[in-house]
């Protein structure tokens, strides 16, 4: 297209208009699964030593101490390889002559309600451990199993088993295929030396409480509490400490107009976005965020269902990981989900999108009017 025509007619006014979220159908390879599994831009520059304890809560500066001990304990060789041809094993030795996994825990995990900070410390866990990055993976729950989808269980092993250390980001245990994936997943790279870290809402104990019949596989999910020495962190939410109340909605020609004056930001009715959500596998609501500076939502209406509720709590994680501001004009996001869900087995799913989305809708308020 020549430059003359671009400037002309209705394809200018096309190409002015804002991006759809609806119109994305990204395709991510399995490749580039592999190597985003490293805290996400919010927590790149993030340290143990920018995490602020709320006096209040002697919890956190444990946390602190435990964790920097842990990574420290983290250091020395490490299975880069051993020799040419070699098999790559625990602190470099070959796979016949890695030392015996020691017993007890292999990891830390971090639990506590929504925006205490845990994800803050495990990035920084990241961080801290004296290792490369590409011998580091960091990557949510959901993440994980997706990485286990897209290569194979055998090639998920193979891949992660050369690591030092492990992070999951909000470890959720949805149903009973995931309770044995992951149980079985964790316990082979536990005894490949590698070492893991965890954050939830929940203790490992008791994942699954409410979600399905948890006696079922009480063992799988015992075995993985086993695995973790747990650090309670208690405290208020951080996002909201102090601040005022998140920004009451907005209308939606205010929302349209922000969008169409906010380059790089996108346009959707809510519903519809819905809709799209459902027919996008979760592993690319990343990808399908790239390029994004805010995004802009009209219509926002209560979630009429759980699956749909779920989704956009994936949704919402990855707009909060990469900061992208979030303007909506509908009903406000506490409203959201009903109070059934709230009271449900997901409740502190949806607590954590609420209280992400509202950070986010605090930061949008400036491309209103800009």
């Amino acid at each position: 297209m020549s430059s003359s025509s671009a400037a002309s007619g209705p394809q200018s006014i096309a190409e002015a208009s804002p991006l759809s979220l609806c119109a994305r159908e990204p395709h991510v390879p399995a490749d580039r699964l592999v190597a985003e599994m490293v805290p996400p831009p919010r927590f790149d520059s993030v340290r143990f030593s920018t995490y602020i304890p709320d006096p209040n809560q002697p919890s956190q500066t444990e946390a602190v101490g435990v964790l920097e001990a842990f990574a420290g304990g983290l250091g020395g060789a490490h299975a880069s390889g051993a020799g040419k041809g070699g098999k790559r094993g625990f602190l470099g030795f070959g796979r016949s002559k890695a030392p015996k996994t020691p017993a007890g825990p292999r990891g830390v995990y971090l639990d506590g309600g929504y925006g205490v900070g845990k994800t803050h410390l495990l990035a920084s866990l990241w961080h801290a451990t004296p290792a490369e990055p590409s011998l580091k993976a960091f990557g949510t729950f959901v993440e994980l199993t997706n990485l286990v989808g897209a290569l194979g269980f055998q090639q998920t092993v193979q891949t992660l088993s050369g690591h030092r250390l492990l992070c999951i980001d909000e470890f959720e245990l949805d149903d009973p295929g995931d309770t044995v994936l992951v149980s079985t997943l964790l316990g082979k790279l536990v005894d490949a030396g590698v070492a893991l870290a965890a954050t939830s809402n929940t203790l490992p104990g008791k994942l699954g409480e409410g979600r399905f019949a948890a006696a079922d596989f009480l063992r799988e999910i015992q075995g993985l509490s086993a695995r973790f020495r747990t650090l309670r962190i208690d405290g208020e939410d951080y996002r909201h400490r102090g601040l005022p109340q998140a920004p009451a909605p907005y209308s939606d020609e205010q929302v349209t107009k922000a969008a169409y004056a906010t380059e790089g930001a996108s346009l959707d009715d809510f519903p519809h976005l819905l809709d799209h959500l459902a027919r996008v596998h979760p592993s690319r609501y990343g990808a399908l965020t790239d390029g994004l500076t805010a995004v802009c939502l009209t219509d926002v209406q209560p979630i009429p269902d759980q699956s749909t509720a779920l989704r956009l709590v994936v949704l919402a994680d990855r707009l909060y990981d990469r900061e992208v501001p979030v303007l909506a004009a509908g009903v406000p996001f506490d409203q959201l989900f009903s109070e059934d869900m709230l009271k449900g087995g997901y409740r502190k799913k949806y607590f954590r999108a609420i209280s992400r989305l509202t950070a986010l809708a605090r930061d949008a308020k400036g491309i209103v009017g800009a």
